[in-house]
């Protein structure tokens, strides 16, 4: 995606004639020199041709020719030759009615020039002809022709590159180019440019272009209508009901098709499908209006992604591209020969207004690639692919992004750089791995529990299993995180992240703006209200306590269990597969499965802390008497989706008569399955005891019977004695309940739950003793897609006794349905009851 990136400065008023020094204005004086040609002698990137059938998939073609194409850095793919969708900025309000806005190019200083922080002399003086190349030129402080009283400009207006030009009209713009080509290649009378038997060719004005970037002898400046935004011309593609005759069958296929911009970066098979969000050149297209010799110089995409480029209509586009994998040497070839420009902007690449000539770069070692677009012509650059270019003449062109699967892991690391150079990021890289790990879930359960198959379940599990583009690349996520965290020592208390933390709102790291849609981090003391990624939480304070916290969207545990699920592990998968897939009646008939934000294991957080930020509380109890109202505290901390939290609030209950414990756990949350472990004591005849089992539940607070809490329940190896179940009242590590019985557990925390109950009794409050409780159905081995995951885990029958029981059952209850049929068809004939 060819970019030209430049800060925003004041437009003329006028819109629709330039100030009389503007290069529109001025007659062109620089002349083309064919003899001093410097034409690049590189090899050609490959170009693809698809068959219809190929080109109805953008995505599965462009994965198909990756081997291939990705070592250029860039290719072209020239569709069917059929396929020739309407340009819409050709209607005549657009053409002729609509402007659009430019920049200056001043294209023999974009490789060699001075610093801007070098002293130079105001430009005042006429502009001369005739220099001499081997002394670079320094950038006027001020516009062309402008006197030394305009060099006062703000220091905005003094960056290269950063220059306004004249609004034209596509129509102008096409007259403007015209003008522009007789004058600087008219030879000597003989003809005009625009004539077809005196035009250069195509390798004519690529020899003189990088004359004038390499050994420039004349001034020459153009203007490029770069990124332009929607609300400026719209897309070249159609969209539907933009077409004002109506729309003809063919039109709607256009409007459809995948390779219509508007529409490629959410296909089936882009992680950009996964987040509604808009992101104007990036996820939504940008529009290129280029003339003769007018610029994209070297760059790579934002985060490393995928580009595609469709050149609507005009004179060609010429790329140049460098494999991802030599981007570094690419940085080091331009920092050895422009050191003076590096060492005054370490980040000049980021600008894209420096170009740099091929010829050096592969005398440096650097491969680079060129290829030609026509006007019908897709351009694809791969990531990190540095690439650059220039236009031959008028011309408009559209690109856009798209994140395909194995973008992951480039996109990955440029997350890590981004941070490195505290640069803003453009997307939220975590929140595209997770829907694309949503997805895939979905379609791999799709395949193995319902046997459906079709093209999308089978793209995602080519992704999967343990060497898979998606699984490597959650795994890799997985073990920054742990050893972020790992690294933050046990000073911090880990909270659930709302699921909202960042839904209206971006939320960056304040140290290196990282996105923190997986984890954040906050200390109250030191910056509260402001939040920093696991990595720089220690360089912001060293406090210890309540006062700092690690909020997790996730727990590692979980994230471990997602990861299994990629690979296969059928246990894992219908675990989060309960969660993900709404209509999952062969497993659950769960109300809330749509749920993305499990419960999640919360180690040293107080239960009043967690109230606020967890899942909202059950309907329980009902009689509330209100004391003190608190204030309102802004921030997000102090609401959930269900309720405000005033600092100071308080109120007591009163008349709670506790509900019957049969009916009490609605349902229990999975946090880790386990493993299988082979024996009589890791199972009984009505469940398996998968070692490393953690789930969790609420249930009456032992400290505090009036309220609710959550437990923390799992299943440990204590040795010879087989599995130890434990039940851990979360945020009070004290009150753990040990045995190895799992109904003699939960009686331990009934037991203490009804001690208090009977103080609270002998103080006259109206409260009800518990009778019972059920210690598998608290663990959630009563729960049936737990049932069925911990079942899946002993896929060969090991565990005999629990296998033959389950049978057994099953057959006793077919022989009852059999035997209930039966009686109801003796005891009625003809439909008149015989009893």
């Amino acid at each position: 995606m060819e970019h030209f990136r430049l800060a925003q400065t004041k437009k003329n008023k006028d819109t629709n004639e330039a100030t009389p020094n503007s290069p529109r204005h001025r007659k062109v004086l620089a002349r083309w020199d064919p003899a001093n040609a410097r034409n690049p002698a590189i090899a050609e990137a490959p170009s693809f041709f698809p068959t219809p059938e190929e080109f109805e998939d953008p995505i599965s073609y462009i994965e198909k020719i990756r081997p291939r194409a990705e070592r250029y850095g860039v290719c072209v793919i020239k569709p069917p030759r059929n396929w020739t969708p309407p340009c819409r900025v050709k209607e005549k309000s657009l053409w002729e009615g609509t402007k659009f806005p430019t920049r200056i190019q001043v294209v023999d200083l974009l490789q060699n020039r001075e610093p801007m922080n070098k002293k130079t002399k105001a430009s005042g003086s006429k502009r001369k002809r005739g220099r001499d190349p081997s002394k670079k030129r320094s950038l006027p402080l001020s516009g062309p022709g402008s006197t030394s009283a305009s060099a006062s400009s703000s220091r905005e207006d003094e960056k290269f590159g950063f220059k306004s030009g004249s609004d034209f009209s596509l129509a102008e713009f096409e007259k403007y180019d015209r003008n522009f080509k007789d004058a600087y290649f008219n030879r000597k009378g003989k003809g005009k440019a625009g004539d077809t038997e005196m035009a250069p060719s195509l390798k004519e004005i690529e020899g003189e272009y990088w004359r004038i970037i390499e050994k420039p002898t004349d001034e020459v400046e153009v203007y490029y209508g770069a990124d332009l935004e929607k609300k400026v011309l719209g897309s070249g593609f159609y969209k539907r009901g933009e077409m004002r005759t109506g729309e003809s069958e063919m039109d709607r296929q256009y409007i459809a098709s995948g390779w219509n911009l508007n529409n490629l970066p959410r296909l089936p098979g882009s992680l950009f499908a996964y987040d509604p969000s808009e992101i104007s050149g990036v996820n939504v297209p940008w529009l290129y209006v280029g003339m003769c010799f007018s610029t994209f110089c070297w760059h790579v995409e934002d985060h490393h992604l995928y580009s595609v480029n469709y050149h609507h209509f005009g004179s060609p586009k010429v790329w140049y591209g460098v494999p991802g994998s030599h981007a570094n040497a690419l940085e080091r070839a331009m920092r050895k020969h422009l050191p003076d420009l590096f060492e005054e902007q370490p980040t000049l690449l980021h600008g894209l207004v420096t170009q740099f000539s091929p010829s050096i770069l592969a005398t440096e070692g650097v491969p680079v690639y060129r290829v030609v677009q026509e006007s019908g012509d897709f351009v694809i650059t791969f990531p990190r692919a540095y690439h650059s270019g220039f236009n031959c003449g008028f011309n408009c062109a559209e690109a856009v992004n798209f994140a395909p699967v194995d973008w992951l892991a480039c996109g990955q690391n440029a997350v890590e750089l981004y941070s490195q150079e505290l640069r803003k990021t453009s997307l939220s890289h975590d929140k595209l791995l997770l829907g694309a790990a949503f997805e895939a879930v979905k379609s791999l359960y799709e395949l193995s529990a319902r046997g459906e198959r079709n093209a999308n379940n089978l793209r995602w599990k080519g992704f999967c299993g343990k060497n898979g583009d998606l699984t490597k690349a959650m795994e890799a996520r997985l073990r920054i995180e742990e050893g972020r965290i790992q690294a933050l020592g046990n000073g911090f208390h880990l909270l659930k992240m709302d699921k909202d933390f960042d839904a209206s709102v971006e939320v960056e790291c304040i140290s290196c703006r990282s996105d923190l849609h997986l984890t954040a981090s906050c200390c109250t003391k030191c910056y509260p209200g402001e939040y920093a990624c696991t990595k720089h939480l220690n360089d912001r304070c060293s406090c210890e306590g309540y006062d700092r916290f690690v909020l997790l969207r996730y727990t590692m545990d979980e994230l471990s269990s997602l990861l299994r699920a990629l690979e296969g592990e059928s246990a894992d998968l219908i675990t989060w597969a309960s969660k993900l897939i709404e209509d999952l009646s062969d497993i659950t008939q769960r109300e809330d499965a749509f749920d993305l934000n499990l419960g999640l294991q919360l180690e040293g957080a107080s239960s009043e802390t967690r109230d606020v930020v967890a899942a909202p509380m059950m309907n329980f109890p009902d009689h509330v008497q209100p004391i003190d109202l608190g204030v309102l505290v802004p921030g997000h901390l102090w609401r959930n989706n269900h309720a405000i939290f005033p600092e100071g609030a308080s109120s007591e209950t009163r008349d709670v008569v506790a509900a019957p414990m049969m009916n009490f756990p609605d349902h229990v949350q999975p946090i880790n399955l386990g493993v299988l472990v082979p024996g009589h004591l890791w199972r009984n005849k009505h469940a398996i005891f998968p070692k490393g089992f953690k789930s969790r539940v609420k249930f009456y607070d032992v400290k505090d019977p009036m309220r609710i809490s959550y437990y923390t329940s799992e299943i440990v190896d204590a040795g010879f004695i087989g599995p130890l179940f434990k039940v851990t009242l979360e945020g009070s590590q004290e009150e753990t309940f040990c045995d190895a019985s799992v109904q003699k557990c939960w009686e331990m925390v009934l037991e203490r739950v009804n001690k208090e109950l009977k103080e609270r009794s002998s103080q006259e409050q109206n409260v009800q003793i518990l009778e019972s409780i059920d210690g598998l159905k608290m663990f959630g081995f009563s729960t049936p897609f737990i049932v069925q995951a911990t079942e899946a885990l002993d896929q060969d029958h090991r565990l005999v006794e629990y296998w033959n029981y389950k049978n057994e059952q099953a057959s006793l209850e077919s022989a009852r349905r059999i035997a209930s049929v039966s009686l109801a068809a003796r005891t009625r004939l003809f439909g008149v009851d015989l009893n």
